[in-house]
């Protein structure tokens, strides 16, 4: 059993950063992939941002690409994603998630069994 507690959301202005954590329970968070979602009003939920469990590699949506970044501390079990140049279509929940997806499936939602609760991200213009 993982549990993940997301932190570091809130509020911030176009062009700002934010630097979101996932803290996550349980001794096999060193093994498992870590990945970032995120679910605007209205919209589904979409990939943002992945980890192998090494560390070594990581995937981006297109849209974050150049202005996100994802890492993680095995030995605090944690994972973090550093939002910079924040646009007002960022604006959503963010959740993290745990899981073993395969090659090419690093995106996709259905390779995470772990999810946390999320954390609210707004960006105002």
């Amino acid at each position: 059993q993982v549990q993940l507690v997301e932190s570091g959301g809130g509020l911030v202005q176009a062009g700002g950063s934010l630097r979101l954590s996932c803290a996550a329970s349980g001794r096999t968070f060193s093994r498992r992939a870590m990945a970032w979602f995120r679910q605007a009003p209205g919209k589904e939920r979409e990939f943002v941002s992945a980890i192998r469990s090494s560390g070594i590699s990581t995937y981006y949506a297109d849209s974050v690409k150049g202005r996100f970044t994802i890492s993680r501390d095995n030995g605090k079990n944690t994972v973090y994603l550093q939002m910079n140049s924040l646009k007002p279509e960022d604006t959503a929940v963010y959740y993290c998630a745990a899981g073993y997806p395969t090659v090419g499936t690093y995106d996709a939602s259905y390779e995470y069994e772990y999810w946390g609760q999320g954390t609210q991200v707004t960006v105002s213009s």
